[in-house]
C-alpha cells in the first residue's frame, strides 16, 4: 500500500509559517526541530504543527502546497486556525 501524503503548516519560533508535504508528519516535524528539515526552518526552530490535511498522492499534495503558499499571510493564519475567519 502506498504511503499517504499530507500537506502541513508549522509555526516557527519567530512566528513565521512554513508549508510543506510529507508521508510522515511526526517524523518531518521532528526533523525540522533537530535542524535536519528544510533550510528555512533550520534557524527558526523549534517549530509547532498548526495544520495538516491528507492528499491522495504526491502530485495532489504538491498542488495543494502551492495553493497554500500563494495565499496571503492572513489567509494562511486563518487556515492554521490562528485567527477567526473575518
Amino acid at each position: 500500500m502506498p504511503a499517504a501524503w499530507h500537506v502541513y503548516i508549522v509555526r516557527c519560533a519567530d512566528g513565521t509559517l512554513y508549508t510543506g508535504i510529507t508521508t510522515d508528519v511526526a517524523a518531518r516535524i521532528a526533523a525540522h526541530n533537530r535542524g535536519s528539515g528544510a533550510k528555512y526552518t533550520r534557524s527558526r526552530a523549534p517549530v509547532e504543527l498548526v495544520y495538516q490535511e491528507p492528499a491522495p498522492d504526491r502530485a495532489a499534495a504538491q498542488r495543494r502546497e502551492l495553493e497554500i503558499k500563494r495565499l496571503g499571510r492572513h489567509a494562511k493564519r486563518v487556515l492554521a486556525n490562528e485567527l477567526g475567519a473575518e
